[in-house]
């Protein structure tokens, strides 16, 4: 198989866990035999400081060729005095509307080897295992914004609209995937108090008669928070807005042990994105105390999702939880009696597994 696939480093601890995903997806090129070109760009702060803009034109134009996109992170402080259209953030915004990117998925994974680190009784969870399904092009963040003076007093506002069509598009993905995993749909809204949560919760219940082997259930999302803290295992997939999606998918990271472990695709009419869901860490730069498990992770599901090479994606797990099983953490993630590394060592430790899985992967029932 060959494929291009554009790396985004961006700022921050970016270059660091995206050279860690690059490392792996050359290895899983070389073990079975396939051709990945990986061609590096830059965007948000980065790109401003060298090219003045956070989504130069080049970025743009091999995003827009490329088989898939993998992203490290966008932001950091010495740009946050900067108008909200020009800073780094606006890049990444940017371009997924230009790639016409209206879907997130976030896959939330409890791992075995993690329980430890999650804040959730052990003995009442058995299994955390769902997927956040966000919209990611219309809301909040994409109606108008301003702000007005008023008798003296400044008021700002920010516009949530949503339309049939922008709701039928992610709630059809959503209802797709639930089919293909434990039948049941969470949908996600507001719809007591907000009208565009009104036609949200109407139009996803009227796809519902198309999927009947779904099981659909609304929540509010107040409550959808509750039940993710109080009993997140009866969730397989939750649907929801692009504001409600972004704040309960950082609060489900952390059920999970930590925001530096989740993996995220975005995806829609061009070309698929890839990131881990952490931002830039501007403090950890430089000082390989970065967790690159999210930016692995974005790998693997890139391979699975963007290329369907189920093997080489199950493989790049495997030789993590190798290693997170053998006592292997970042700072983050470390507790008394682990083995804590940088993330040079642990991403050498995981590729050292990756080349004796190579040599079990029929004992694994996997195949080539």
């Amino acid at each position: 198989m060959k494929r291009t696939i554009v790396l985004l480093p961006g700022d921050g601890i970016g270059p660091e866990v995206i050279s860690a995903a690059a490392a792996v997806l050359g290895d899983c090129a070389a073990e079975f035999g396939h051709e990945f070109s990986l061609a590096e760009f830059p965007i948000g702060g980065t790109a401003l400081d060298c090219c003045g803009t956070p989504l130069p034109p080049d970025t743009l134009e091999a995003c827009r060729e490329a088989d898939a996109i993998l992203l490290g992170a966008v932001g950091g402080p010495r740009w946050d005095d900067l108008p909200l259209d020009r800073r780094p953030e606006s890049g990444l915004l940017r371009l997924r509307k230009e790639l016409e990117l209206y879907i997130n998925l976030r896959p939330i994974l409890l791992r075995e080897s993690l329980r430890s680190v999650s804040p959730l009784e052990p003995r009442r969870i058995r299994k955390v295992n769902f997927e956040i399904v966000r919209e990611l092009a219309g809301g909040i963040y994409f109606g108008a914004h301003g702000t007005e003076r008023t008798n003296g007093a400044e008021r700002a506002y920010d516009v949530e609209g949503y339309s049939t069509p922008e709701v039928e598009r992610v709630a059809r993905f959503a209802f797709e995937r639930a089919a293909a995993r434990a039948r049941r749909l969470s949908s996600v809204d507001k719809a007591n108090v907000l009208a565009s949560s009104v036609l949200w919760r109407t139009t996803v219940s009227r796809l519902a008669a198309d999927y009947p082997q779904v099981a659909l259930q609304h929540l509010y999302v107040d409550n959808a928070a509750l039940q993710l803290v109080v009993d997140p295992q009866q969730f397989d997939v939750i649907v929801t807005s692009n504001l409600f999606g972004d704040i309960l998918s950082d609060l489900a990271a952390g059920l999970v042990g930590s925001i530096g472990l989740i993996p995220s695709m975005s995806c829609g009419r061009g070309t698929p994105l890839f990131e881990p869901i952490h931002g830039s860490a501007p403090q950890l730069a430089g000082r390989d105390l970065a967790c690159p498990i999210g930016a692995l992770l974005s790998a693997s599901l890139l391979l699975r999702e963007a290329f369907h090479l189920e093997t080489e994606a199950r493989w790049i797990e495997a030789a993590l939880d190798q290693v997170l099983a053998r006592g292997y953490r970042t700072p983050d993630i470390a507790e008394p009696g682990n083995i804590v590394v940088g993330c040079t060592e642990f991403v050498a430790r995981l590729r050292q597994e990756l080349r004796q899985l190579v040599e079990q992967l029929d004992s694994y029932g996997w195949g080539v």
